[in-house]
């Protein structure tokens, strides 16, 4: 093994900024490599972290690079709306502003160093919230699974009732969260997958009937075990910020904001992107229909200040199938069709399939 330190791309124009960011790095155990213009490819997958300012944000956007972790935009001023657009057009996991957020940076690129040593994560974790209350969130989240070919479907919502119910599978047997006593820890996927209920192909682990907040701890041990295992987890998240969704939060790859297309529905929306975004920059937007006041999902994601994801039309019938059997989609349903667009903004190597 190699006595070298791992490398951290430092993309920053700035002297000043990509100074301290090189003594951060430092500070990390890993040695920073500045180019001038955006890397190779083989550069850009190699590294064990990136840093980048916005400007080079964009033009590593531009020239397509495949998303990746361990990517960290570093600022010097108070995020600005560009900022945050650039950070998740890159697919970068966090936002620091030097010299103030040192410590937070460095945490990261150890984090970025022990992922890189123990090798590639093949899985990942989209979290899907609500801008205001039922919103439809529970369904796209049991939506993403169904149409990804590999999914772990996880409720972490103490107060849904059971996403069970939702999908169907509330008398398939297997342990819910009550019958679990994780504090945390490694786990195996095998041995999960083994104790989840299964249905149609997708492990869930529901919540139950009356209110049983998550353990952090043992939230974050599913979602590693189901990320090392190569599935995509999809994790339904409360509007209130538990312990175990502000952690969620922290590790997604992605977060998806589900909407209604109305007044309320947007305002509501508008006042929990800041919040989102403050713990992950790679927040998007999903607009359900209808619109009875006529309003544009791209007028809405503009309001909201995140990026559109998708626009969806209505489901025919669905309340209807959600009382008899569980959510079921067919290949041409709206909700098939955007959960296929929003898994397309994935970073490569999360498994999807077909519907």
């Amino acid at each position: 093994m190699s006595s070298y330190p791992a490398v951290v791309l430092t993309l920053i124009a700035d002297p000043d900024l990509r100074e301290q960011a090189d003594r951060v790095a430092a500070a990390a155990g890993l040695r920073p490599v500045a180019t001038a213009g955006p890397p190779s490819r083989k550069a850009w997958s190699a590294a064990a972290a990136i840093l980048l300012d916005e400007e080079m944000a964009r033009q590593c956007q531009h020239d397509r690079l495949p998303r990746r972790g361990g990517v960290s935009m570093v600022v010097s001023t108070e995020p600005a709306g560009s900022t945050w657009a650039a950070a998740m057009a890159v697919g970068a996991q966090h936002v620091c502003a030097l010299p103030a957020g040192g410590d937070e940076l460095v945490r990261h690129l150890t984090d970025a160093a022990e992922t890189a040593r123990e090798g590639p994560r093949a899985g990942r974790v989209i979290a899907v919230t609500g801008g205001r209350g039922g919103a439809g969130a529970s369904t796209f989240a049991a939506a993403l699974a169904q149409t990804a070919s590999a999914a772990l479907l996880l409720d972490l919502d103490p107060w849904g009732g059971g996403i069970d119910l939702l999908v169907g599978s509330e008398s398939v047997p297997g342990l819910r969260w009550p019958d679990l006593s994780l504090r945390g820890g490694r786990l195996a996927w095998a041995a999960v997958r083994d104790a989840l209920p299964n249905h149609r192909g997708i492990s869930v682990l529901s919540g139950a009937r009356h209110g049983c907040e998550m353990d952090a701890g043992a939230a974050d041990a599913v979602i590693d075990a189901g990320r090392r295992g190569g599935m995509l987890v999809v994790c339904d998240l409360p509007r209130r910020m538990t312990s175990a969704a502000t952690g969620t939060l922290d590790s997604a790859d992605l977060v998806v904001v589900i909407t209604t297309c109305d007044v309320r529905g947007v305002a509501s929306a508008a006042g929990m992107a800041p919040v989102l975004r403050g713990m992950n920059p790679n927040v998007g937007l999903v607009v359900r229909g209808p619109a009875p006041g006529g309003l544009r999902a791209t007028e809405a994601a503009e309001v909201v200040g995140l990026p559109l994801l998708a626009a969806m039309r209505p489901e025919p019938l669905l309340a209807e199938h959600l009382e008899r059997g569980g959510l079921r989609l067919r290949r041409r349903s709206p909700l098939a069709a955007a959960a296929r667009t929003v898994l397309a903004v994935l970073p490569a190597g999360a498994q999807v399939g077909a519907a």
